[in-house]
């Protein structure tokens, strides 16, 4: 084993259900202020354009970004609007305190650690949050689906993960995610190890059943070092 590689949303941070609704109001009421109704009807919209766009994820896997589900609705692309929308979201972006340590370890033993996340957002959003977190520099890679043409579960997303961090062999990896569709079956796919984290409290709508069975579970990240130990013995 030569790689842990994570996901982010659910893994990396604590879950938390979050209103997209509300999250697109909070930038619609930036676009049209004092107009209300107006910002109702944006925000619905570009809602229903975003969850279209997640159907595509599940479906066939096909990444995405807001700027097309902002461009799927005709809304502008507006600076204040996304500061209000990415506040709406600071609640459910904090890492987990458990990352910190356990990154820290996990390097000592000298491995190489990334992260592999479905998402609509710009690196530089993650990013950012990273490093308020002051977790930025523990990783050797970080790969964002808005990044490229697929999201997980599809073959080249966990490629891309493993040809950031610099390993060739799938069966040099560990994938730690809370998904057992997205993150399980897609790693167990291409012949990494899977983790699962089994905290998330995932929508129906975005669940695929799934006939996998993770290679380990734990139900804190701090439980993964004990793992990992048993495989590198």
């Amino acid at each position: 084993m030569r790689a842990v590689i994570f996901d982010w949303g659910g893994t990396l941070t604590p879950w938390r259900t979050i209103d997209y609704l509300a999250a697109w109001r909070s930038y619609a009421d930036v676009l049209h202020p004092g107009d209300a109704d107006q910002a109702v009807r944006v925000a619905a919209a570009v809602h229903a354009a975003e969850e279209a766009a997640w159907r595509l994820v599940r479906d066939e896997h096909r990444a995405f970004t807001i700027g097309q589900v902002l461009a799927a609705t005709g809304t502008p692309e507006h600076d204040g609007g996304f500061a209000a929308y990415r506040t709406f979201w600071d609640q459910a972006t904090y890492t987990d305190p458990d990352v910190a340590p356990l990154m820290k370890a996990l390097r000592d033993k000298g491995l190489r650690i990334g992260i592999l996340s479905s998402t609509p957002w710009p690196a530089a959003w993650h990013e950012e949050v990273l490093a308020r977190d002051g977790v930025l520099d523990l990783f050797h890679a970080r790969v964002w689906s808005s990044d490229l043409e697929y999201t997980k579960p599809h073959a080249t997303a966990f490629r891309a993960a493993m040809t950031a961090v610099g390993v060739e062999d799938p069966a040099d990896c560990v994938y730690v995610g809370d998904r057992p569709y997205d993150d399980i079956s897609g790693a167990k796919a291409v012949g990494m190890r899977a983790v699962l984290v089994p905290n998330s409290d995932i929508p129906a709508h975005q669940q695929v059943p799934v006939d996998v069975e993770p290679d380990a579970v734990v139900t804190r990240l701090a439980e993964l070092e004990e793992v990992v130990d048993r495989w590198l013995a």
